[in-house]
C-alpha cells in the first residue's frame, strides 16, 4: 500500500472524544441473541454478591458465638450453613463460567459473520480505501476483544455494583462512623479514574490503528515476496516495517504504563480506607472492652469481636469490586478502539445498492411463483446496454469518462483499445454496475439500471481478468464457484468448451486436482482456461474479458481465441484487449483516449481511416513480427 493510500485510509480511522456510552449501547446490543445466557450472567453475579455480603457477617457470629459461649448447638449450625455457603459459590462460579463461555463464542461468531456479511455488500469503492490487512485486522483481533470483553463486563456490572451496595449497606448497619471512613476513599477513586481515562483510551486507539497497519503490512509482504526477493528488497522492507513496529512498541509501552499506575493507585486508597477502619475500629473495640469493664453494656460506638472482624472483612471486601471495576473499565477503554472500528464497518452503508423502489417491487414479486421472471418485475432479456452523457470520477475534479455515449446490442462484441488510463476498465466497470456514473445513466434495454435489481444484473455477468484469481480447493470447484448446483457433467462441458479438459484431465486426480492458494499450482494459462470455464458455466448474458490473454503464452492464446469465439456467441461482450490481434473479429472497436470515443468501427473499417487504431495495430504487429523473427533465429542458431 502507498503511503497516500497509507494516510487516506488512517484518517479515515481516526477517532476522537471520550468514551462513547452510546457506541456501548450498540456493541452490547450484539449479545441480544444470547439475551438468556447474559441474563444468566447477571444473576449468578448477584447472587454471588449476596452470598459474598452474608459470609463476613456469619463469620462475625461464628466468632461472638464461640467467644462468648463456648462450643454450642449453634456453633454447629453456623458451621454447615458456612459450608453450605461455599458450596452454593462454586456453583454460581461454574455456572457463569459456562455462561461467559457461550456468549464469547456466540458473539465472535456473530460479529464475524455479519462483517464477512457486510464486505460481501459493500462497493469496490470501499475496498480501493481500504487495505486488506486493515479489514482483516477488524473481522480478527477487533472482534475477539470485543467478544471476550463482553460477557465478563456484564458479570462484573451486576455482581460488582450489587456487591458493593450489599456491603456498604451491612456496613452502615453496623457501624456508621467505620462506614464513612471506608466511603472516603470513594471520591479521590474518581478523581483518579476520570484522570486516566482519556490516556488509556488514546493510547489504545493508537495500538488498534497501528495493529492494523502491521497486519497490512504482513498481508503485503507475503503476498509480494516473489517481487521482494527478485528485487533483493528484504532489508528495504524490514527497515519499513520496524518504523511501524517500533510505533507499536512505544503506544503499548504507554499503555501498559497507564494501566500499571492506574491499577496500583485504586489498591492503594482502598488499603488506606482498610487501614482507618482498622484504626477506628480498633479504638472502638477498646472503649468497648473498658465499657463492658465498668459494666457499661450501653456505650456509644461498642463493638464486639466478631462485629470488628466481620468489618474488617467488610472493609477489605469493598475495594475488591472496585479493583474489578477498574480493570473492565481499562479494558473498556483498551476496547473503545475496536469498537469503534467493528461498529463502523457493519454500520457503512454500501454505496452501491437497490434502491427503496426495487426493493419494494422486488418485496411484491416473492412468492408469485413465477420464475422466469426477475424478481424485480423486469425483463428477464437484456437486449441492449446503452451509456448516455456518462462521466465519471474516481477523485473529485478528475475525471476518468466526461459526456461518455455508446449503445450495445445483444450479440455484439465491442472491443475496448487505447492506452494505459484512458478509461477502458472503467468503461466495463459501469456496464457491470460495479461502480456507478457520477453523472447521466447507463440503460439496460432502455431502463436505467438503478431501477433493476442489482442482484439480477451481476447474477447476469462473467467476468475473465486478467490475472484470474482462483480460491483454495479443487479445479472442480473453482469453476463451479459461480453456479453452486452445477453437475459435473456441467462442469467438463464448460471446461470442454474453453479447451481445458485436456490439461485439466492430464493431472494427477482430474478435475478433482488441487490448485492452491489463488492457483499457485496452475501456470498463468491454466488458471486463465479454468477462469473462462467458470464464466462460460454461469452462462451469462453480459461477457467481460479485461486483457485475458496478455499474460500467457502464445499456444495457450490460441487456445482462449478460439474460445472465445464459442463463448461470445449471442451474448453483448466487453473485451479490453492487450494484443490487438486478438479483436479483429469484434463487430464494434472502441478506441479510448482520455474517457472519450476518438475512432469506432470494425477491423477493417479502422486500418482504412489510417487513424489512432491503425497506427498501434501496424507498431504492434511490427513489434511482434521482429519477436517472431528473432525467436526463429535464435532456435535456428541453437539447432
Amino acid at each position: 500500500m502507498s503511503d497516500s493510500q497509507s494516510t487516506n485510509t488512517m484518517r479515515d480511522e481516526e477517532y476522537r472524544g471520550r468514551l462513547d456510552l452510546k457506541l456501548w449501547g450498540r456493541i452490547f446490543g450484539h449479545t441480544r441473541p444470547y439475551l438468556k445466557q447474559v441474563i444468566g450472567l447477571g444473576g449468578s453475579g448477584i447472587l454471588l454478591a449476596g452470598v459474598e455480603t452474608v459470609t463476613p457477617s456469619l463469620v462475625g457470629l461464628v466468632i461472638d458465638e464461640a467467644s462468648m459461649n463456648g462450643m454450642t448447638g449453634r456453633l454447629v449450625t453456623y458451621g454447615v450453613l458456612y459450608a453450605a455457603m461455599l458450596l452454593f459459590m462454586c456453583y454460581l462460579i461454574w455456572y457463569f463460567i459456562v455462561m461467559a463461555g457461550q456468549v464469547v463464542t456466540g458473539v465472535g461468531f456473530d460479529l464475524r459473520r455479519k462483517g464477512f456479511e457486510r464486505l460481501q455488500e459493500l462497493s469496490f469503492s470501499y475496498y480501493d480505501r481500504h487495505s486488506v490487512g486493515w479489514l482483516v485486522s477488524r473481522l480478527t483481533s477487533d472482534c475477539s476483544k470485543l467478544s471476550s470483553l463482553m460477557p465478563w463486563f456484564c458479570l462484573d456490572i451486576c455482581w460488582g455494583l450489587s456487591l458493593l451496595c450489599g456491603i456498604t449497606t451491612a456496613m452502615l448497619f453496623r457501624n456508621w462512623q467505620l462506614a464513612l471512613m471506608v466511603l472516603a476513599i470513594v471520591p479521590p477513586l474518581c478523581i483518579v479514574t476520570a484522570f486516566f481515562q482519556m490516556r488509556l483510551l488514546g493510547t489504545s486507539r493508537n495500538m488498534r490503528r497501528t495493529n492494523s497497519m502491521i497486519t497490512s503490512s504482513f498481508n503485503e509482504a507475503i503476498m509480494g515476496i516473489r517481487t521482494t526477493k527478485a528485487l533483493v528488497r528484504e532489508e528495504a522492507n524490514l527497515d519499513e516495517f520496524q518504523v511501524l513496529s517500533t510505533k507499536m512498541h512505544d503506544y503499548s509501552f504507554r499503555n501498559a504504563l497507564h494501566s500499571a499506575a492506574y491499577l496500583p493507585m485504586v489498591i492503594t486508597l482502598g488499603s488506606l480506607g482498610v487501614g482507618l477502619a482498622l484504626w477506628r475500629g480498633g479504638f472502638l473495640y477498646d472503649s468497648a472492652a473498658a465499657a463492658r469493664t465498668l459494666g457499661v453494656s450501653d456505650a456509644e460506638g461498642t463493638l464486639t469481636l466478631g462485629t470488628l472482624i466481620a468489618f474488617m472483612q467488610y472493609a477489605a471486601l469493598f475495594y475488591m469490586p472496585i479493583q474489578e471495576l477498574a480493570q473492565r473499565f481499562t479494558d473498556v477503554q483498551n476496547a473503545q478502539a475496536a469498537a469503534e472500528r467493528v461498529q463502523s464497518l457493519l454500520d457503512t452503508v454500501p454505496e452501491i445498492q437497490d434502491t427503496p423502489e426495487v426493493l419494494a417491487a422486488i418485496a411484491s414479486s416473492n412468492g408469485n411463483g413465477d420464475s422466469s421472471m426477475p424478481l424485480d418485475g423486469g425483463d428477464e432479456v437484456i437486449k441492449s446496454i446503452e451509456f448516455r452523457n456518462v462521466s465519471f470520477w474516481y477523485k473529485e475534479g478528475e475525471s476518468v469518462l466526461d459526456n461518455f455515449n455508446f449503445r450495445v446490442h445483444a450479440g455484439q462484441t465491442i472491443a475496448l483499445v487505447g492506452a494505459t488510463g484512458g478509461g477502458k476498465s472503467t468503461i466495463v466497470s459501469l456496464a457491470a454496475r460495479f461502480y456507478e456514473p457520477c453523472s447521466g445513466e447507463v440503460l439496460i434495454s432502455g431502463v436505467d439500471y438503478r431501477e433493476r435489481s442489482l442482484h439480477w444484473l451481476q447474477s447476469n455477468l462473467g467476468v475473465v481478468l486478467q490475472a484470474p484469481h482462483l480460491f483454495s480447493g479443487t479445479i472442480r470447484d473453482n469453476i463451479r464457484y459461480g453456479r453452486l448446483e452445477a453437475t459435473d457433467a456441467q462442469v467438463e462441458e464448460a471446461a470442454r468448451m474453453v479447451n481445458a479438459h485436456e490439461f485439466i484431465m492430464e493431472m494427477d486426480e482430474g478435475y478433482g486436482s488441487e490448485v492452491g492458494e489463488g492457483g499457485t499450482l496452475l501456470s498463468t494459462g491454466q488458471r486463465q482456461l479454468v477462469s473462462l470455464a467458470r464464466a462460460v458455466l454461469a452462462d451469462p448474458q453480459i461477457f467481460i474479458m479485461d486483457e485475458a490473454t496478455s499474460s500467457v503464452d502464445t499456444e495457450t492464446e490460441r487456445l482462449i481465441q478460439s474460445a472465445i469465439e464459442a463463448v461470445l456467441c449471442g451474448r453483448i461482450s466487453f473485451v479490453i484487449a492487450h494484443r490487438l490481434s486478438t479483436i479483429q473479429r469484434a463487430d464494434v472497436i472502441l478506441v479510448i483516449e482520455a474517457g472519450r470515443i476518438t475512432e469506432q468501427g470494425s477491423h477493417e473499417e479502422l486500418m482504412n481511416k489510417r487513424g489512432r487504431y491503425y497506427t498501434l495495430y501496424t507498431r504492434q504487429f511490427s513489434r511482434e513480427r521482429e519477436a517472431s523473427v528473432l525467436e526463429s533465429s535464435e532456435n535456428g542458431r541453437s539447432a
